[in-house]
C-alpha cells in the first residue's frame, strides 16, 4: 500500500490512544485492591481511548479518506466515548470520596444523554446502506455541518464541561466532610484526583471553544485557524495523559488502601429531640460541657490521628449528635475543634521552663501534630505568632519578672 495514511499529527493521536488503553489495561489487571474505583477509572480511560481515534477517522488526512473507502461503518463508533467519559469521571470521583459507593438507579440518569444521541446516530446514519453512508461521508467536512451539527457539538462540549465541574464540587465536599472527621489530614491526599479532574476539564473547555470557533466561522464568516486550535487540543491531551501516568506512580498512595475515603455520615439523631426556632436539633448544653471536660481531662488530642469515632465512642455517644455538637455550639469543624486544643497544649508547653530543653519539633510531637505545616499554620492562626516567637516572647517576659523580683527594693 502506497497511500500515507497517518502524519505526524496523527501519530500523536494514535500514541494518545495507546496510552490511554495500556494504562487502563494496567488498572485491570495488575491492581487487585480497590477493584470497583479501578475498574471506573479504567473505562474513563477507555473511553480516552477512543476519543482519538474519532479524531483521527474524522479528520485525519489521510486516514479519513481510507476509512470511508475500507468501512463507512467505522465512523461513529467511537464517538460515543464523548457522551460516556463525564459520568465515568463523576463516578470514580465519587468512588473516592464517598465510602461503599455503588451506582445507582439514579446515577444510571448521567447515561441519558449518551442514549439520546446512539438513537440520533441510528435515525440519521445507521440506517442507512453502506453506499448511503459514503456518500454522505464525502459530502461532509468540518464546515459544512448543519447549524444543528454545530449545536449539538456544542451541547455534547457543554456537557462534558458541566460533568468536569461536577467533580471538583464532589471534591470540595469531600474536603469538607474530611475536616468534619478527621483531626489530622495530611495522610488524605486528594493530589491525584484533581490534577486528574482539572487536567481534562481544561481540555474540554479548549474543545468547547474549538465548537464554538466552528460556528462562529461558518455563520459570521470569521477567519479563525480552527486547525491549529484542533492540533493543539490532541497534543494537550498527549501531554497530559502522559504526565498522568507518570504522577500516578508518585502518587500510588491514590490506587492502595481506602484511607482518603469520607467516613459514613453516622448515626441519624433521634427524631423525638426537641429543635430551636430555626428547626435545627436544641444544642445539648449538658453533652457540651461532657465534651469540654472530657478534652481538658483526658487529652484525647494528644492522639495525632483521631478521629470523630473514636471521639464519638469514648463519650459514648452518636457521631452524628457530637459532629452537630462541635459545629453548632464549638462554632467549627471536628478538625478545628481538635487543633485548638493541640495548640493549647503546645502554647503551656513553651512556656513552661522545664521543657525549655525540648525543640519545637518535640513539642508539636507531644502535642498531638504530627506535621510542621499544619502545626505552624494552625499555631500562627491562632496565637498569631510562630511558635518559636511565643517561646522567645515567654522566655523575655519571664526572665523580666524574675529579674525585678530579686532588684532590692
Amino acid at each position: 500500500m502506497d497511500a500515507l495514511l497517518f502524519n505526524f499529527h496523527d501519530i500523536v493521536l494514535i500514541m494518545t490512544s495507546y496510552q490511554c488503553a495500556l494504562f487502563a489495561l494496567l488498572l485491570l489487571v495488575i491492581r487487585r485492591e480497590r477493584r470497583f474505583s479501578n475498574t471506573l477509572l479504567a473505562l474513563f480511560l477507555f473511553s480516552q481511548a477512543a476519543i482519538p481515534l474519532d479524531i483521527l477517522i474524522n479528520f485525519g488526512e489521510g486516514f479519513r479518506s481510507w476509512s470511508i473507502e475500507t468501512s463507512p461503518n467505522l465512523f461513529f463508533v467511537f464517538g460515543a466515548a464523548y457522551w460516556l467519559e463525564g459520568p465515568l469521571l463523576l463516578w470514580y470521583t465519587r468512588s473516592l470520596t464517598r465510602e461503599g459507593f455503588r451506582i445507582s438507579r439514579r446515577d444510571l440518569w448521567y447515561l441519558l444523554p449518551f442514549l439520546l444521541a446512539v438513537v440520533f446516530e441510528y435515525f440519521s446514519y445507521w440506517q442507512f446502506d453502506s453506499e448511503t453512508k459514503t456518500a454522505m461521508l464525502r459530502g461532509e467536512n468540518l464546515t459544512t455541518g448543519s447549524m444543528f451539527d454545530h449545536l449539538l457539538g456544542l451541547a455534547r462540549e457543554s456537557l462534558r464541561v458541566l460533568f468536569g465541574v461536577l467533580c471538583l464540587f464532589e471534591v470540595r465536599r469531600c474536603r469538607r466532610q474530611i475536616r468534619d472527621n478527621h483531626s489530622s489530614i495530611e495522610k488524605i491526599d486528594l493530589t491525584w484526583l484533581l490534577v486528574l479532574i482539572w487536567g481534562f476539564l481544561l481540555v474540554r473547555i479548549w474543545a468547547l471553544m474549538i465548537n464554538l470557533a466552528v460556528g462562529l466561522a461558518q455563520e459570521w464568516q470569521l477567519q479563525l485557524d480552527i486547525g491549529a486550535m484542533g492540533l493543539f487540543s490532541n497534543y494537550a491531551v498527549f501531554v497530559l495523559v502522559s504526565a498522568m501516568i507518570f504522577f500516578s506512580l508518585s502518587y500510588s498512595s491514590m490506587f492502595e488502601g481506602d484511607g482518603h475515603k469520607v467516613e459514613k455520615s453516622g448515626e441519624d439523631v433521634s427524631s423525638d429531640q426537641e429543635q430551636d426556632a430555626n428547626g435545627e436539633p436544641e444544642i445539648d448544653l449538658e453533652l457540651a460541657a461532657q465534651i469540654e471536660n472530657y478534652m481538658r481531662e483526658e487529652k484525647p488530642y494528644l492522639v495525632p490521628a483521631l478521629t470523630l469515632e473514636q471521639l464519638s465512642g469514648q463519650l459514648q455517644v452518636s457521631r452524628r449528635l457530637l459532629s452537630q455538637t462541635i459545629n453548632r455550639h464549638f462554632q467549627c469543624n471536628f478538625f478545628e475543634f481538635v487543633n485548638r486544643y493541640r495548640i493549647d497544649e503546645a502554647k503551656r508547653m513553651l512556656r513552661e521552663p522545664q521543657n525549655a530543653g525540648l525543640t519545637v519539633m518535640e513539642v508539636m510531637l507531644s502535642s498531638g501534630f504530627n506535621t510542621k505545616a499544619t502545626f505552624n499554620s494552625f499555631f500562627k492562626k491562632m496565637v498569631g505568632m510562630t511558635p518559636t516567637e511565643y517561646r522567645r516572647l515567654n522566655c523575655e517576659a519571664r526572665a523580666g519578672s524574675e529579674k525585678g523580683a530579686i532588684e532590692p527594693s
